[in-house]
Formats: C-alpha cells, sequence, structure tokens
C-alpha cells in the first residue's frame, strides 16, 4: 500500500536533540582532523539515544493527531516533524566529521546511514531553512485542501481527491472522465513556483552534506554508487517491459472497442481513462478487459460479508497466518491500542497505515475496516510491517528499519500475494479452491494493480532526479514529465498540457517529497520474495496459488532476513532469504506466465508498443 506516512519507519533516522545534544558532540569533537574512534563511538551512542527519544515522540504525536484531528493535535505533530528534519541535518552534517577515522564495520555502517537517510537536508542557514519549511507545508497543505470546482462560488461544486477518485473510477462516460480528471489538476500549478525554490533550497542542504543534488542523495542509500543504482532499476525494467507491452496492448484495444476513436488502435492510451487519476492502476476497467468466463468461482467480499465477520476476527486471522510461520504473537497493547474501526464520535485519517510507536514492541496498525476482500488483504500487508518492526527491535536504534526502503513494503505485500484460494479453504471461508482454469481473471485483475504500476513507479523519481540535476529546468517541468510518462507508460494527457500546468504537483509524493522508487522495488522484490517462499514451503502449484501458511519453515528464513534489520547492506538480506544477491523480476514473469501466455493468443496480428 502507498502511504502518504511511512510510520513504521523512523521518521528521519538522523535526529539529534534540537537543545544541546548536537551542540555538546560537536564541541567535544574539535574538527575533522581531531576526531578519534572514541569520538565517534560517544557520537553514535548519542546518535542512537536521542534517535530513539525523538522518534518515540514524534510517533506519539503523529498517532494522536491522525485518531484525534484537531488545530491543536496538527500542531502538536507539526513541530515534531519540524524538530525532526531540523535535527536530522545537522546530525547527518555531524558524522561527516569521522569520515577518515578508522571504526568498526558496524559504525561505519551507522555513519553512512546517518548521512543517506535523510529525504530532506535543509541549508544551514537558519533564514534558508526556515523558507524551505514554510515551502513544505505549503506545499502539503495546497495538495491536502486541494479541490477541484465546477462552480467556485457554489461549494457544492466541490469535490475533493475521494470524489475524484470515485468519479474516475467508474467507466464509461468519457466526458465526465475527461472533466474531473482535468478538474483535479487544477490543484497543482500554484505550487510550481514554491516547488522551484524548493529544488534550489533542498539541493544546498544536499550539497552541504557533500551530494550533488537531493537525487543523489536518495540513490546513495541503496548500498551502491548512485548511477549503478540507476542502472540496477533500468535492468529490472528490461525484465518486465515486454509482458507491460503486452498487457497495454491489450487494454489499448479493448478501450478502443468502448471509446471508438478517441482510443487510437496503435499509439498512448489518454490516461483519464485508465480508471485512476494518475493512471497507475487499472483494477477499475477490469469490466471492460476481463478475458471471458473469467468467474474465480469465489467472491470473497460476499463471504465476508455474509459470515458478518467482525474487523477484530479478520485482524486476528491475519495474525494467525503470521503465528503460523513460527512468529510470536501480538502484544496485548496491540489489540488495546490499534484502531480497528471508524468512530462514530470524531473524524480520524482512515488511510490504512502500520505504526511503530516505542520501535521495541507498542506496535499498532490503523484502519476503518469493512466487510471487503481488499481490507482482508491490506491487514494481512499492514501486520506484515508491524511483523518486521518486532522482528529487528533488539538491533540498534539506527539499524531497526528494513533493508532498504522497498524492503518494508515488500514484505507485507508478499504475505498479501499468500492469501489464495488454498488458504482460504484452510481458514475455511471457503469449501473447495476453484480449478486453476479459473484463475484468468484473478491473473488479469492482478495485473491491471501490479503489472501496470511498474512503468509509473520508476517515472516519478526519474523527473524528480533530473529536475534536482538541473537536466529539467523549470521551464520544461511540464513537458518533461508528459515525455517520461509516454516513454514508460505509453499513456497521454487527454488535452494539451503546456506549462502554465504542474502536473507532477498532482501526484501527492512530489508536493510531499515522498520518494518514489520504494514502491517500484517493493513491486519487484515481492515477488521474489514470494518464489523463495513458496519453494521453501514446498509448494508444487503454479506460483499465484503457492500460499506459505503453516510453513514453519519459511517462517524461520523470513525471520533471519527480517531480524537484520538494515545492519546489513541490502544484498546480505536478500541473499539470506532468496539465496541470491541481486534483484530478479523474473518472479514476475513465473507469477504471471498463465495470463501472459493468453495475452500472447489475443494479441496475434495486433500492434504492440505506441
Amino acid at each position: 500500500m502507498q502511504r502518504p506516512a511511512t510510520r513504521w519507519r523512523l521518521a528521519t533516522v538522523a535526529m539529534c536533540a534540537l537543545s544541546i545534544g548536537c551542540a555538546q558532540t560537536s564541541s567535544s569533537t574539535g574538527g575533522a582532523g581531531s576526531a578519534t574512534p572514541a569520538d565517534a563511538k560517544t557520537f553514535l551512542d548519542h546518535a542512537n539515544e536521542t534517535t530513539l527519544t525523538l522518534g518515540i515522540a514524534q510517533s506519539q504525536a503523529g498517532w494522536v493527531q491522525q485518531n484525534f484531528i484537531t488545530d491543536d493535535t496538527e500542531a502538536i505533530a507539526a513541530r515534531a516533524n519540524q524538530a525532526a528534519i531540523e535535527a536530522g541535518a545537522r546530525f547527518a552534517k555531524e558524522s561527516t566529521k569521522y569520515d577518515k577515522v578508522d571504526v568498526p564495520a558496524d559504525q561505519r555502517r551507522m555513519l553512512n546511514l546517518l548521512k543517506t537517510s535523510l529525504v530532506l537536508a535543509a541549508p544551514s542557514d537558519p533564514k534558508e531553512s526556515d523558507e524551505l519549511t514554510k515551502i513544505m507545508a505549503r506545499l502539503e497543505s495546497a495538495y491536502g485542501k486541494g479541490k477541484w470546482c465546477r462552480d467556485p462560488s457554489k461549494p457544492d461544486t466541490c469535490k475533493n481527491i475521494d470524489d475524484v477518485t470515485h468519479m474516475l473510477s467508474v467507466p464509461g462516460n468519457e466526458k465526465v472522465l475527461r472533466e474531473a480528471w482535468e478538474g483535479w489538476h487544477t490543484i497543482s500549478p500554484p505550487m510550481k513556483k514554491d516547488y522551484q525554490r524548493f529544488v534550489e533550497l533542498s539541493n544546498k542542504g544536499a550539497r552541504e552534506l557533500g551530494f550533488p543534488d537531493t537525487g543523489a542523495m536518495w540513490r546513495a542509500k541503496y548500498d551502491m554508487p548512485p548511477d549503478e543504482f540507476t542502472k540496477e532499476l533500468d535492468r529490472l525494467w528490461d525484465q518486465v517491459r515486454p509482458l507491460y507491452l503486452k498487457l497495454h496492448a491489450y487494454t489499448r484495444m479493448k478501450l478502443h472497442e468502448k471509446y471508438g476513436d478517441l482510443v487510437p488502435a496503435t499509439g498512448p492510451m489518454p490516461a483519464h481513462l485508465l480508471g485512476n487519476i494518475w493512471a497507475q492502476d487499472w483494477s477499475n476497467i477490469y469490466p471492460l478487459v476481463a478475458p471471458p468466463n473469467a468467474d474465480a468461482g469465489f467472491n470473497l467480499t460476499d463471504i465476508l460479508k455474509k459470515r458478518k465477520m467482525p474487523a477484530l476476527d479478520m485482524v486476528r486471522t491475519g495474525e494467525h497466518f503470521y503465528t503460523s510461520l513460527g512468529f510470536a504473537p501480538l502484544p496485548k497493547t496491540f489489540w488495546e491500542r490499534s484502531l480497528f474501526v471508524r468512530p462514530k464520535d470524531r473524524e480520524v485519517v482512515c488511510h490504512a497505515s502500520a505504526w511503530d510507536i516505542d520501535y521495541v514492541e507498542d506496535v499498532r496498525i490503523k484502519m476503518c475496516i469493512e466487510q471487503t476482500a481488499d481490507d482482508f488483504t491490506t491487514i494481512h500487508h499492514e501486520l506484515g510491517h508491524n511483523f518486521y518492526q518486532r522482528a529487528y527491535k533488539d538491533q540498534p536504534v539506527l539499524f531497526r528499519d528494513s533493508a532498504n526502503d522497498g524492503f518494508h513494503e515488500a514484505i507485507g505485500d508478499t504475505i498479501a500475494l499468500s492469501v489464495t484460494p488454498e488458504y482460504l479453504v484452510k481458514i475455511t471461508l471457503l469449501e473447495k479452491a476453484p480449478d486453476t482454469s479459473r484463475d484468468l481473471g484473478l491473473l488479469m485483475n492482478k495485473s491491471l494493480e501490479k503489472i501496470a504500476f511498474l512503468p509509473f513507479g520508476l517515472l516519478v523519481d526519474e523527473w524528480r532526479w533530473k529536475v534536482f540535476s538541473g537536466e529539467i529546468k523549470p521551464e520544461h517541468y511540464n513537458k518533461a514529465w508528459w515525455d517520461l510518462r509516454l516513454q514508460y507508460q505509453g499513456v497521454a494527457p487527454p488535452s494539451a498540457r503546456g506549462e502554465e500546468f504542474f502536473d507532477p504537483g498532482a501526484k501527492y509524493h512530489v508536493p510531499d517529497n515522498t520518494p518514489y522508487t520504494r514502491y517500484f522495488l517493493a513491486a519487484i522484490l515481492q515477488f521474489q520474495f514470494h518464489r523463495a517462499l513458496s519453494k521453501i514451503a514446498g509448494c508444487t502449484l503454479p506460483l499465484n496459488r503457492c500460499s506459505t501458511y503453516e510453513s514453519q519453515e519459511a517462517g524461520r528464513r523470513l525471520n533471519a532476513m527480517l531480524s537484520m534489520g538494515q545492519s546489513r547492506p541490502w544484498p546480505d538480506a536478500l541473499e539470506t532469504l532468496t539465496g541470491s544477491r541481486q534483484m530478479d523480476a523474473t518472479a514476475i514473469i513465473d507469477y504471471f506466465e498463465p495470463i501472459s501466455k493468453w495475452l500472447d493468443d489475443q494479441l496475434k496480428g495486433k500492434a504492440v508498443g505506441w
């Protein structure tokens, strides 16, 4: 799940008390040339201690703010977040004093993590740091309050993102879809000037840490030189691109049948007709592209509703999946402090998220659970974050995170892939698993979610990296955005989009400055993890039917990787579970093999590509 706030991570790994902590550490070490191994050890001990202290305060403030939404709780959470951002930059810069000090490998890794784990490095100049903070607040507010109004003088004509999301999810009326798509994209042009200045200031902060720009700082966190990481992403995309091209061609063919010449028989697809504001998930248009006789043989949502399964029972079912692998049950506080249903007495942020409040045992989820297949699967996903958090709780604080930021998302999705018909039979939600010949519909639906997302998962950060580096100039922001969307996704806007628009800003993660590559990596890794775990569990079924439920050996291997946290480079963690040190997208090809072959038959003699 792409959560706006990644609450399963330390909000900023590099944090230091704003009061006297950093100043004391700095003064004790003198200049860079006089720093000693003992100084480095003292510095890191202080870093671990203050990271934990500020991390707990920030998590508590964020939890209260999202569960009791008032001006006061928002202000409290904002202060905690601001303290982390400013202190994070100070701590990261402090770590550079020990670049040439001879320290043990684990301490060197901590020092490197302090420098590379920042998402935003504020400039050291107080005025510029304050300006950057205010710009970020304005950008986040502009998105959060964004509305499209048919008539600004009439509030009842205004639509927020939830309204627009629903409108675009219903295929059929092209004019309505176009109006909704264009309407939502009116929220972002006012962001452009602020975003340009944000780039300048964030780059200045990154350069103070020794990075060429903010994009290079983001890429440096992946245990390889930034340029090599970019090549690694290209390699993974090349592995899955042929499957995406087939799905694109088939979807275009079906949309052409539905909308006529509004969708060209060859060329890119109009972005507003794919069921999603950003055309990143096409599952809402499944009715238009479903294979004939694609009934899966069961409907999990109907089953849950018929049984009137309470939210608490749905969560306990998810927990039992993990305990069946050998993980310890969740603590009593999880059940006392989590949010499972929408309260009747107050507004809350219902977006599903997993929380690690004290970075030891106080783990929670926050959801407004309904009796749907999506929520049932999401519970399994969110609990994956919680069990990951508990697995690495004995690591030093700076290592209490996933091997790389794609791993945390991937774990939850890996377990969600095990919610198969066979699993539903074992937990008595289904009497009998349908024959595998019924899988085409399930695989098509999942490919519209998983495969359709892959190119978008790449291009968001590619655009930003080029903006940060200066390759994309402000006067070409929008053109470059659509050039990349055409190159990777094969989609085009429904109308001309000049530089008076700022369409990247209509995607939450851009004004919020949340890196996006993690979602692409998670989309790759979840299938690689699933294939490895299925093999360990001895599954002989097609990969899309394999479930690791009740496999203690799979659980042992999974825990061995999870418990490492980020104490070792991610290839070490990957090898612990999969036996390979390289990310491998061929597991996606294996998983979707039945639908891939079916697409080949449907596309004989048809144009593929754009």
